[in-house]
């Protein structure tokens, strides 16, 4: 199985993209984690906040693999803990599709990506900048793998 992070966004400060390849690099080839930048839509006078998400929704439902169970980063979505996201870590592993966990630009997601979505996943209540979250996800991601795996790396109480 691998995991699919489609992000709207590229030419990310250099630190974003340190942090984004230190956990990544941490999970192993059976979780392995594929980052998917989307080109922003280049926004003229004219372009309204709606044709830029429908764009760039176009350009999301493209990049998603055949076959993938697809996850949205939404701010409506279910929050999921770290003990939550190791049990569905543990389930797409058992099951062995690609997971494409997508994450829209400044002005969100397309209603079409909404729709494509099996799920909406909220990360916090807080608004994080766009760069952040693939950091944030990649140390999720491997905190819960190492959960799943009896790693001291999560030390709940």
């Amino acid at each position: 199985m691998r995991i699919h992070l489609i992000c709207v966004g590229r030419r990310m400060p250099g630190w974003i993209e340190e942090g984004y390849r230190e956990y990544a690099k941490r999970l192993p080839p059976e979780c392995a984690l594929h980052l998917v930048e989307i080109d922003p839509v280049h926004r003229a006078k004219t372009t309204t906040v709606r044709q830029a998400r429908e764009e760039e929704g176009r350009r999301i439902l493209k990049a998603i693999p055949k076959g993938a169970d697809v996850i949205v980063l939404d701010e409506r979505g279910r929050s999921w803990s770290t003990e939550t996201l190791a049990g569905h870590l543990r389930d797409w592993l058992a099951d062995g599709r690609d997971r494409a966990l997508v994450v829209g630009g400044a002005d969100g997601l397309s209603d079409e990506c909404l729709a494509r979505a099996r799920e909406r996943w909220s990360l916090s209540a807080l608004t994080f900048p766009h760069p952040l979250v693939r950091v944030i996800l990649a140390e999720q991601l491997y905190r819960a793998w190492s959960l799943t795996q009896g790693h001291p790396y999560h030390r709940a109480g």
